[in-house]
């Protein structure tokens, strides 16, 4: 296996691997690189993070300028029938994208889909904004204990919203700033 790409020997206690040595790990009866091993972790965790969100509308100039109101920004993409934002701390891509491009929704009118519960500092105020703003209370806020507190609200293009103050984004936010 030697000179392959990405393969390594395995020794007594180390594996020659890219030509570092690096120290195994124990698993039953076999023995592999710890960089395998790694390696191995990290890919089996298929899902790595949200890549873009689709939000669909009938009427889609509409939802663009609602969107720009609500993010207080304006797509950094457009093509006719689809727009790209980059919001929140982590430039999170939402694409406002025409309805009739929705093959799986051609039928259905009513509010569907996944709902992302998007980090807030303050879930009344957000509420109150967008409700302001022509969206719908679908579900109240509601305290879920130890300092979760979740609402969703349906937009005026049928697309549900879950806003949320979850304590493991600010956690995971303050680790990334540290």
């Amino acid at each position: 296996m030697r000179g392959t790409k990405g393969a390594a020997t395995v020794g007594k206690g180390t594996c020659s691997l890219a030509s570092r040595s690096q120290p195994t790990v124990s698993l039953g009866r076999f023995a592999i690189c710890q960089a395998f091993a790694e390696r191995e972790a990290e890919m089996a965790q298929a899902l790595k993070g949200i890549a873009t969100i689709s939000l669909w509308a009938a009427d889609h100039r509409a939802a663009v300028t609602w969107y720009s109101e609500l993010l207080e920004t304006t797509p950094y993409f457009e093509r006719p029938g689809y727009a790209e934002f980059r919001i929140g701390d982590l430039q999170t891509e939402v694409g406002v994208i025409d309805r009739k491009y929705a093959a799986h929704m051609a039928a259905s009118t009513d509010p569907a889909g996944v709902v992302v519960y998007w980090h807030v500092d303050d879930v009344a105020t957000t509420i109150e904004r967008v409700l302001s703003m022509g969206a719908r209370q679908l579900e109240a806020p509601q305290d879920r204990g130890n300092g979760f507190v979740t609402a969703t609200v349906v937009d005026p293009f049928g697309n549900i919203l879950g806003i949320m103050y979850n304590p493991h984004y600010v956690e995971m936010l303050g680790s990334k700033i540290t």
